[in-house]
């Protein structure tokens, strides 16, 4: 059985070629990117107890990026000392993500495929779905093959859109019909997720909540933080038993 929702990756095989322009399809991730990584890397630097004065302080880490795209997340933890590796269901996502990465002389595994069939011996420190779980087929059977791939006391983190009237206005409504940052269709309400529904899911797949963050954009500094209003764009992080 398979949670890959084929038209969701038809719909982004077609923007490929966009990844890595910043003011292209995938702007808002672009401009999402820095706070991401800020969060990701205090994380794993506090739960592993890493050195942050290192310039490579994720060094001992070995990461999964799941739904990687283009690699606009491999790379930049690739060059803060991990060893990641990208998966995608999509061939054009994972072509446009080797390029990049050989043009960038970093080293990155990336493979087409999604978590129920990717087969690897030794489990995984860090598991990331970043904008992902809003596109899969079955949310329950995804965070249960993901847990597979996670080593006890591994961490694993999801961004996703919280389930409410206000994402409905202005993760739908407002990104994509009337500021136009997404491609109209991009987002289907429906598969969004409330924390505590995330929460019942990972819960029931080996894993413990560690902390709900939400992150929110300032129009007037035209970048996103680290926020504790989770009422749109949230990333809860889970420990693995």
């Amino acid at each position: 059985m398979t949670t890959v929702d084929k038209t969701e990756i038809e719909k982004f095989s077609k923007m490929a070629k966009d990844w890595w322009d910043p003011y292209g399809k995938f702007k808002p991730l672009h401009l999402f990117n820095p706070a991401r990584i800020a969060f990701i890397k205090e994380k794993l630097i506090s739960h592993f107890s890493l050195d942050s004065f290192d310039s490579k302080p994720l060094g001992k880490l070995k990461i999964l990026d799941i739904g990687c795209g283009g690699g606009l997340l491999c790379e930049p933890l690739n060059r803060l000392g991990a060893n990641i590796t990208g998966i995608d269901p999509s061939e054009n996502n994972i072509e446009v993500a080797k390029l990049h990465s050989k043009e960038m002389n970093l080293n990155i595994n990336y493979m087409q495929c999604s978590p129920e069939n990717l087969n690897f011996k030794d489990k995984f420190d860090v598991v990331l779905n970043m904008e992902v779980i809003e596109h899969v087929s079955n949310v329950n059977l995804f965070i249960q093959n993901c847990s597979k791939l996670v080593k006890k006391n591994g961490i694993m983190f999801v961004a996703t859109i919280n389930k409410n009237l206000k994402s409905y206005v202005f993760a739908i409504l407002g990104a994509e019909y009337i500021l136009r940052w997404l491609p109209i269709g991009t987002h289907d309400w429906d598969k969004f997720l409330a924390p505590h529904e995330l929460e019942i899911i990972t819960n029931k797949n080996q894993f413990v909540t560690d902390e709900v963050i939400g992150m929110k954009f300032n129009l007037l500094g035209n970048k996103w933080k680290k926020s504790n209003d989770i009422s749109i764009n949230y990333i809860s992080t889970f420990i693995k038993n």
